[in-house]
């Protein structure tokens, strides 16, 4: 499966000296970490958000191009629904725009394609595992943008057997095999948790409230301070023959305080990623994330607000490491930023 993002990770030498696994390598699989991250009292309980792909209803139509003629009374969302096409690959097929006047006799052009229904509860990454397709696809080929809420009744276009991702699969939405067959090796990032890590909200609504999705904070002016002090144990960038690390990885004392970089919301806290271990991500709003990785004992939940230096978690050995320390990521825009450029000199 070819990726259109990349996770940095580090497995830390016995001289110090952290070496990244290359790009692309089966690092970012889920699997249950034999040393989970425990939240620092009952007081805070994470909230689960289901990622399975037996949560979709894999209800995925394929559509046929063809043609319709508008008839008195249609209009282009019951157009959309009488011929499973969704509105929006319709006015852009014909060069309609709003308030879409259609004219009975008027023919239109509707595209083909395959399209997942979104029911309520489903998250990007699920309907993305159950069809066994890279979930940044899926946002590329719906030019999805930022917050990438998903609306329960949402036609997503999948990708069809022609794409890189399913050539040696052959078509998965109409496939026999399980959602948890297809499931097996689908690779989770950051970027996916980012962009597909929260549940569908109901139709025509603007609530966003952190029981469904997270609200970006806004106004942010790209000000960070260091999470953790200690050694630096890899760079951010390219270390050759196709390893790359995405953030740096400080050393620290089992048991040290981590800080937030800065003011934020947390996104996602929790142990999916089994690279990572414990892993927490914080948006700070205007596209700035920041991702907090081998965590030992997470102390903030998805929703919580945080404040520059709040303790979020403390330094631990979760994940592809051999000793204690704390892997450390900016992302601006969902592209990784070398963390030292933004991070105090001193």
């Amino acid at each position: 499966m070819k990726k259109n993002y990349h996770i940095a990770i580090a497995v830390i030498s016995l001289s110090l000296v952290s070496a990244c696994i290359p790009r692309g390598a089966q690092d970012s699989r889920i699997k249950s970490n034999s040393s989970n991250p425990q939240l620092e009292s009952d007081d805070i309980v994470t909230q689960e958000v289901d990622w399975s792909a037996a949560s979709v209803n894999r209800n995925a139509n394929e559509v046929i191009a063809g043609e319709y003629t508008v008839k008195r009374g249609d209009t282009l969302s019951g157009i959309a629904v009488k011929t499973g096409s969704p509105q929006n690959e319709i006015a852009s097929a014909n060069a309609l725009e709003e308030p879409f006047t259609l004219r009975v006799g008027q023919i239109l052009q509707i595209p083909s394609g395959t399209y997942h229904r979104v029911s309520s509860g489903e998250t990007g990454i699920a309907i993305a595992r159950a069809y066994s397709v890279p979930w940044s696809e899926i946002v590329a080929l719906n030019d999805l943008q930022a917050p990438y809420i998903l609306r329960v009744g949402q036609r997503l276009k999948l990708p069809t057997a022609g794409s890189p991702s399913l050539a040696a699969r052959g078509n998965t939405a109409t496939s026999n095999k399980s959602p948890e067959e297809w499931a097996e090796n689908f690779d989770l990032g950051i970027d996916d948790i980012v962009t597909g890590g929260s549940p569908a909200l109901p139709p025509k609504t603007t609530d966003t409230s952190l029981s469904e999705a997270v609200a970006t904070p806004s106004g942010f002016d790209s000000q960070f301070i260091y999470p953790l002090r200690g050694t630096l144990l890899s760079r951010f960038g390219s270390k050759g023959g196709g390893i790359v690390n995405d953030g740096i990885n400080i050393a620290g004392a089992q048991g040290a305080s981590i800080g937030a970089a800065a003011d934020g919301v947390v996104v996602y806290s929790g142990n999916q990623i089994e690279v990572f271990g414990g892993l927490i991500l914080v948006d700070h709003g205007e596209g700035w994330v920041t991702a907090y990785g081998h965590v030992g004992q997470i102390n903030v939940k998805r929703g919580q607000k945080v404040k520059a230096g709040q303790n979020i978690g403390q330094v631990g050995q979760t994940g592809y490491v051999d000793r204690p320390q704390l892997h450390f990521e900016i992302r601006k825009d969902r592209k990784p930023v070398d963390p030292l450029t933004k991070l105090p000199n001193n």
